[in-house]
């Protein structure tokens, strides 16, 4: 293993991202920060720096242990990089995502003031009921556990 490995190389190696493409795009739009400070694709990792990355809502946060520019199993991760996303970040995805689209015609231009109000008083007349395990299955899914005897994540920073 390398003293220093590109951080693109390493997201990707320790499977935060799907692609090296992926994570080189992410390094350029400004998602990634390592140690705080924003970062290139070619920025070299070190034993105990500390990278943030943000994926839709959330802003994932991982200690660098150990180094590898290979990607590998899910299941030797934890060797190589320690989560410690903060628990507000993390509860992030137990939120529905509330999204609302009403059909209109084709060429019918901007709503009106009027045609505006009526959508949200319909949107706010709206209730949505989203069962409990929704949130823990997509969180299971993405490899995190909210059981409440890890309270100790986080707390070392």
């Amino acid at each position: 293993m390398a003293e220093d490995t590109r951080i693109d190389k390493y997201l990707w190696a320790i499977r935060v991202f799907k692609t090296r493409n992926e994570a080189t795009q992410a390094c350029k739009g400004g998602k990634i920060r390592l140690n705080g400070g924003d970062v290139k694709p070619s920025k070299a990792v070190r034993p105990g720096d500390v990278i943030a990355a943000r994926k839709g809502a959330v802003t994932f946060t991982y200690r660098v242990l150990a180094l590898s520019d290979k990607r590998m199993g899910a299941k030797l991760v934890p060797d190589f990089a320690e989560n410690i996303t903060p628990q507000a970040e993390l509860d992030k995805l137990r939120h529905p995502v509330e999204t609302f689209f009403l059909k209109r015609d084709p060429g019918a231009g901007r709503p009106t003031k009027k045609d505006r109000r009526q959508m949200e008083t319909l949107w706010e007349s709206l209730s949505f009921e989203v069962p409990d395990d929704v949130s823990d299955r997509l969180a299971a899914q993405m490899g995190f556990d909210f059981d409440d005897s890890d309270d100790d994540i986080g707390d070392d920073i």
